[in-house]
């Protein structure tokens, strides 16, 4: 009988630091997950009606997913294309921006691409695989996309391509290779810089 009374109390004992373990180790998967992912963690948990455990899921699944794209570097002929093409985009704002926000768009797919993520027409697939390596400037990115297709104000459009300006100069800055700090804006002096 004492043998039994021990053993049950091992067990008792190791599932009761297993379940610590395990919720410190939920706890601080968390607070990674929200230091990694700042503003976009904020995000994807709203879009989850504040439902934490399914947003930490999502936001693990991506890291699973797009965690390991190899990020390509871009050869100087390429920065100068990109840099010429967004001052093109900017430039074009005063005459259109609709027209200014779908370059932008554009550009943005394509410069993410050549950097090594997500290839196709899949915005969320590709914005997931950015929000990985560069997730405090894809909110940017978004407001770019949305704004140039739905009714929104003159002012609201040019603050989603200054916003949509902050991932292009970080993939830009860094040739894709995931760093978020040491930006240089290329094109100064126009438009929305």
């Amino acid at each position: 009988m004492t043998t039994a009374i021990i053993i049950i109390a091992v067990v008792a004992v190791a599932a009761i630091a297993a379940f610590v373990l395990l919720r410190g180790r939920v706890a601080t998967g968390g607070r990674d997950l929200r230091s990694r992912f700042g503003p976009e963690y904020d995000r994807v948990v709203a879009r989850h009606g504040g439902d934490r455990e399914a947003a930490e899921r999502e936001l693990d699944d991506r890291v699973k997913r797009h965690g390991a794209i190899e990020q390509r570097p871009l050869t100087e002929e390429a920065r100068a294309r990109y840099a010429a093409r967004w001052a093109s985009a900017q430039e074009l704002f005063v005459e259109s921006p609709e027209r200014s926000l779908d370059e932008a768009d554009a550009l943005l797919a394509d410069l993410s691409r050549e950097c090594g993520f997500p290839d196709g027409d899949d915005f969320e697939d590709r914005t997931d695989a950015l929000s990985v390596h560069h997730a405090t400037h894809i909110d940017g990115y978004r407001r770019v996309h949305t704004a140039r297709s739905e009714d929104r104000s003159t002012e609201e459009r040019r603050e989603a391509l200054i916003e949509g300006r902050k991932l292009f100069d970080a993939l830009l800055a860094d040739g894709g290779a995931g760093r978020e700090h040491g930006h240089r804006h290329l094109v100064k002096g126009r438009g929305t810089s």
